[in-house]
């Protein structure tokens, strides 16, 4: 009853104060999905609309005396449709998303709109979540992705030198809170509109991605007023750029030019790739929450590194340097390759196969190369999942540059324990004050075990095929003897 009453008030023009007033009390209300039920019917979600200035087209935002009323309506309308499926399917039928895309088409270029641009950047991102027939008409009918990504260069004040490069501008202050908020709306509504765009059909596609690269590389650039809110900001743009295809990606390091004091590779800006970096070392020193916060980063940088030479390179000089000391195990340490390396047998089957791909692909997909900086103890489920226990590589194609080991690591090299991954004093053999005969009980008693486990299917015997892939060890063994007497040369 009193969502009801609260809604014939706000049908009569009334004051300003007491819209505001009406519209706060239903946003409260609109927060239990209970009560939604009078409120989602097409006539009070018109009413809304009206509030919010979403059914006028030409109607520019003039009186900032109203604003808080477009404020507020909005909120509520992102309660509702949060909240109630009904008011979803409503929203398709009274084409709320193109009213909220010439909405914010009116906020450009306009003073103290940043509270309204905000709100219409969450519910476009509302929608787009909820709905995926909403997602499609922004993709395809309304140029969602041409409108949302004008919207976060706009809050990100982007200044542009060249064609895909902006301005660096050293001193400039932080982003305010409105800005950075506006920026996460609007990066996290383009993240739903831009999902399957890995393939790219036309040249008006491409520029597009590279456009929004190009963004997302000043994004990452820039600074929120807290740590908390920059972390957050940077978070959600790796998310969008984990959908742009990975062939626009190379706008991410531009040449660097002779006054730029950036970090630089082969005369690359390599600033953007080193706030990547940092940004998954630090996800990865919060210790939880892995899938969710640190498989996007990984991802994308796997995928950089797989694509673009230059930065594949300048990622292995920071996480995988030159071997010097092999005294520790590859795990052990507090270096990017030893978290890494832990990475490597995570209890998270996600976790650990991402983690174990990005440093397969540092070492161009290697297993030699992988093998050395990581022990076969801890690839061993990389190599089974992509059947390369038996060596070999992966099926990417890298430049033929070789990989130059120390005078150290090649020095101890023959006392590595291909296991572990480090140096060990050699151990004494237990065997060596045995007798033959202890030695063949000992041996027996050992495969006796085995046997019963194996009967008991406790264990299963495995066996490596020629092709590297893992097997019962009984069809191991049989292919082995096949592929033998196939290539003999008797009749």
């Amino acid at each position: 009853k009193l969502c009801e009453g609260i809604l014939n008030i706000l049908e009569k023009d009334t004051k300003t104060s007491c819209q505001v007033a009406c519209l706060e009390a239903l946003r409260i209300l609109s927060r239990d999905k209970k009560v939604l039920v009078p409120v989602t019917t097409k006539r009070n979600m018109q009413i809304l609309m009206r509030l919010a200035k979403l059914d006028t087209e030409e109607d520019p935002l003039e009186r900032v005396s109203e604003f808080p009323v477009i404020v507020e309506a909005l909120k509520c309308l992102c309660n509702i449709i949060f909240n109630s499926a009904v008011a979803q399917k409503l929203s398709l039928e009274l084409n709320l998303a193109a009213m909220l895309c010439n909405l914010l088409e009116k906020c450009k270029d306009q003073q103290f709109v940043g509270d309204i641009k905000c709100f219409d950047l969450r519910l476009l991102f509302l929608l787009s979540l909820l709905h995926t027939d909403i997602r499609s008409q922004l993709r395809q009918e309304l140029q969602g992705v041409q409108v949302l990504t004008q919207a976060l260069e706009s809050s990100l004040s982007v200044r542009w030198t060249e064609e895909y490069k902006a301005a660096e501008d050293r001193d400039r202050p932080p982003l305010s809170l409105q800005e950075t908020d506006c920026a996460i709306e609007a990066l996290k509504a383009l993240f739903n509109v831009t999902l399957d765009s890995w393939n790219v059909h036309s040249k008006n596609e491409s520029h597009q991605f590279r456009y929004m690269a190009a963004i997302l590389r000043h994004c990452l650039l820039t600074t929120g007023p807290t740590e908390d809110k920059t972390e957050e900001l940077h978070s959600n743009a790796i998310n969008l750029l984990s959908n742009v295809p990975v062939s626009c990606l190379d706008v991410l390091i531009n040449p660097s030019s002779q006054e730029e004091t950036d970090i630089k590779y082969n005369g690359m800006n390599m600033g953007a790739i080193q706030i990547l970096l940092d940004f998954m070392e630090k996800r990865i020193d919060k210790g939880s929450s892995y899938r969710e916060g640190l498989t996007p980063v990984l991802s994308l940088l796997t995928e950089c590194c797989r694509t673009h030479r230059n930065i594949r390179k300048f990622i292995k000089a920071q996480v995988l340097p030159p071997l010097r000391d092999v005294s520790n195990r590859p795990e052990v340490g507090t270096t990017v390759r030893n978290k890494l390396v832990r990475l490597m047998t995570h209890v998270d089957l996600g976790v650990k196969q991402i983690a174990g791909e990005f440093l397969f692909v540092l070492c161009k997909e290697r297993v030699d190369s992988l093998l050395k900086y990581t022990g076969y103890g801890n690839a061993a489920g990389l190599l089974a999942a992509r059947g390369l226990l038996a060596g070999g590589r992966g099926d990417h194609w890298y430049s033929d540059d070789e990989d130059t080991d120390t005078e150290e690591y090649k020095s101890a090299k023959p006392n590595i324990n291909l296991i572990t991954g480090h140096l060990e004093e050699p151990m004494p053999n237990p065997m060596d004050e045995m007798t033959e005969e202890q030695k063949e009980y000992e041996a027996m008693k050992l495969v006796n075990m085995f046997d019963k486990l194996s009967r008991d299917e406790l264990i299963k015997p495995m066996g490596v095929r020629p092709d590297g892939t893992m097997a019962p060890l009984e069809e191991a063994v049989s292919q082995y003897h096949t592929d033998k007497q196939d290539s003999s040369d008797s009749d």
